[in-house]
C-alpha cells in the first residue's frame, strides 16, 4: 500500500487545529502549495516538505513513521529502517526522479541521525537550498553526487566524503546516469 502524503499532511494539519492558510503562513509557503499537496496534485521536494512540517513542529521521521519503534533497539535489518522520502516519488501514477532516505532507528532518542540515501539519476533535494541547525557528513558509496555548500560545488564519487555546518545553505543532486548511494549522519537530527 502506497503512503498517502496528502492525507497524512491534512490529518496533521487538522489535528493541530489549523486551516490550510494558517499552516501556509506558519510555514512560509503559499496556501496553494498546501492545497495541492493535500490533494496529491503536487509532490513536495524534501526542502518544501521540511519547511511545511516546521509549521507544525514535526520532523519528517515523525511524518512518515507509521508504527512505534522499539525503544533501545540496537540492531536493524534493512526492512526496519524508517523510510522518510521514497513515498514522495509519484503523483497521479506518474513517477518522478526521486531520492530515498532511510533512517536507522530513533534519531531523536540518540541525538544522531544516520541515513542510507539513494538518489536516482536526476534526483535533487530541490532548488530551495536546505538550511538547518546541525552538522552533517557522509560518504558516497556508489555513483556520483553533486553537493553544493554555500558557494562551493563539488561532484563526489565513490569513496569521496563531505562534512559541513548545515546552517550553510546546501543542496544534493545526482547529475550522473547511475544510482548514487550515500551513508550520512546528522547531529542534532534534522529530518
Amino acid at each position: 500500500m502506497e503512503f498517502d502524503v496528502g492525507a497524512r499532511l491534512k490529518e496533521i494539519r487538522l489535528a493541530a487545529g489549523l486551516s490550510q492558510r494558517d499552516l501556509a503562513i506558519r510555514a512560509g509557503v503559499t496556501h496553494g502549495l498546501i492545497s495541492m499537496i493535500e490533494q496529491n496534485r503536487n509532490s513536495p521536494s524534501v526542502a518544501s516538505l521540511r519547511k511545511i512540517l516546521g509549521g507544525v513542529s514535526m520532523t519528517m521521521a515523525d511524518f512518515f513513521q507509521e508504527t512505534t519503534r522499539e525503544k533501545h533497539k540496537v540492531f536493524y535489518a534493512p526492512d526496519e529502517l524508517i523510510d522518510l522520502t521514497s513515498k514522495l516519488g509519484s503523483i497521479n501514477g506518474k513517477t518522478n526522479k526521486r531520492m530515498t532516505l532511510r533512517q536507522v532507528g530513533n534519531a531523536r532518542e540518540h541525538g544522531l541521525q544516520i541515513l542510507h540515501e539513494r538518489y536516482e539519476p536526476g534526483a535533487d533535494t530541490g532548488p530551495t537550498m536546505l538550511e538547518h541547525a546541525s552538522h552533517e557528513g557522509g560518504i558516497v558509496i556508489s555513483g556520483e553526487l553533486e553537493v553544493t555548500v554555500g558557494g562551493q560545488v563539488q561532484v563526489l564519487r565513490a569513496g569521496d566524503a563531505y562534512l559541513f555546518d548545515s546552517r550553510i545553505p546546501h543542496r544534493f543532486r545526482n547529475i550522473g546516469t547511475e544510482i548514487c548511494e550515500v551513508v550520512s549522519a546528522c547531529t542534532p537530527p534534522y529530518l
